[in-house]
């Protein structure tokens, strides 16, 4: 067991599950959120979303003594798992969370501890942003604190095994410190964890998010490409694939979440110039949206159906089987919606237990009676469950998850 104590700061999709995986592996955490009602509901000893593994890893946490907490508190080691948004208007982050954060640590830290920054940053924030924020407030770098990059690689649905199995980057600018950390995290993290300097670490980590979004970029392009001549884009890239170095991915309605929709965003506000591409992969993946809409109007066209209300959007979170919205594309669609006033879409998702929208509604049955249109924009477990129950309907299938005939593609 190490002799340190940690305090996870930000108690969401990433805080959360490291917070009790290191509780889980006997290290003393205490886990800090300014959110009261979401740390009420930690001290009741209930997980605030769901995820596969979620709930018994917090239990063995809870028994080894994991504490939680609106206010910071004196550690050795301090990890900032806090949103990093980006500037809709300028396209670069915004940095308000992180600096915050770090302002509050440094009112109670003690000399030599250590602040790990998991939350992603766009090249260069923490030599721009963090260094002089903390010299600032008078502390000298690599005396009274230490500054460690360690962005997290996890993917909702998947975390708890993608946090023990997934390799690691550590960015430290001292050795010796990126090596302690690295200790650290091998108290549960079996997959290579690569040691390394923080602006390679921040650069590495929002490149690999880019990297995904430009290809997904590739085959929502030759899905516009293939509905504008009648072709089925889904059995050429079944046949593209079969060639060895070719590995197309699916279509879909969009990207959301909270780091491939956002992290590329970060390059193109920095480097506006040397972007090119993945800019144009951003609009092309945002475009989905309003691409999905073009098709239910044709839809609707088509079959003489001039209510919107008798639409149906299936699946409000951003990828299947979790509870997560962030950035989704059915959010996306709704507000283009919005935007050319038809109002009144139903909406429905199995995976969450609160209304977050207009017209959602919460059965299932409920749903399929108020609609002529299905358009399924998640490919949950349970919708491929129900199939037999969609047969009556028209149905857009952006994800291709149906078997039978007649059904709408992307």
């Amino acid at each position: 067991m190490l002799d340190v104590k940690i305090n996870v700061i930000g108690m969401g999709y990433i805080g959360l599950p490291t917070a009790l995986m290191f509780a889980a592996n006997n290290i003393e955490v205490i886990g800090t959120d300014y959110d009261e009602k979401l740390i009420t509901q930690l001290m009741l000893g209930k997980v605030t979303f769901e995820e596969d593994g979620l709930t018994e890893l917090f239990e063995k946490a809870v028994s080894h003594g994991i504490s939680f907490s609106t206010t910071y508190h004196p550690a050795d080691i301090y990890i900032v798992a806090v949103p990093t948004p980006y500037n809709k208007t300028s396209k670069k982050i915004d940095p308000t969370y992180v600096l915050s954060a770090l302002k509050s640590i440094m009112e109670i830290s003690p000399k030599g501890s250590t602040i790990v920054i998991e939350s992603t940053v766009s090249p260069g924030t923490i030599n721009k942003l963090v260094y002089p924020l903390i010299k600032e407030n008078g502390f000298i770098i690599g005396e009274d604190v230490h500054l460690v990059h360690a962005p997290e690689r996890i993917i909702p649905g998947n975390m708890i095994y993608e946090l023990i199995n997934n390799s690691r980057t550590i960015g430290s600018d001292n050795i010796d410190v990126g090596n302690i950390v690295k200790e650290l995290y091998q108290v549960f993290c079996k997959g290579e964890i690569v040691l390394t300097d923080i602006r390679t670490a921040e650069m590495t980590k929002v490149i690999e998010n880019t990297f995904r979004d430009i290809n997904i970029a590739f085959a929502n392009e030759l899905t516009k490409i293939c509905r504008s001549d009648d072709m089925d884009v889904y059995e050429i890239i079944r046949i593209a694939n079969m060639h060895p170095r070719v590995n197309i991915l699916q279509p879909g309605p969009g990207v959301g979440g909270h780091c491939i929709s956002v992290d590329p965003w970060f390059l193109v506000g920095d480097y506006p110039d040397l972007t090119n591409l993945i800019l144009a992969a951003r609009k092309i993946n945002d475009s989905m949206p309003q691409h999905v809409l073009k098709r239910i109007r044709d839809i609707m066209k088509n079959n003489n159906i001039k209510d919107i209300s008798r639409v149906g959007l299936y699946g409000l979170t951003y990828k299947e089987n979790v509870d997560d919205i962030r950035e989704s594309p059915t959010l996306q669609l709704l507000e283009k919606m919005d935007e050319h006033l038809a109002f009144g879409v139903k909406v429905f998702d199995p995976m969450l237990k609160e209304v977050v929208v207009e017209n959602q509604i919460m059965d299932f049955n409920d749903f399929l009676n108020e609609i002529d249109i299905l358009v399924i924009m998640v490919s949950h477990s349970h919708i491929k469950d129900n199939m037999d129950n969609l047969k009556t309907k028209l149905i857009l299938d952006t994800k291709n998850v149906c078997y039978f005939e007649g059904v709408y593609k992307l």
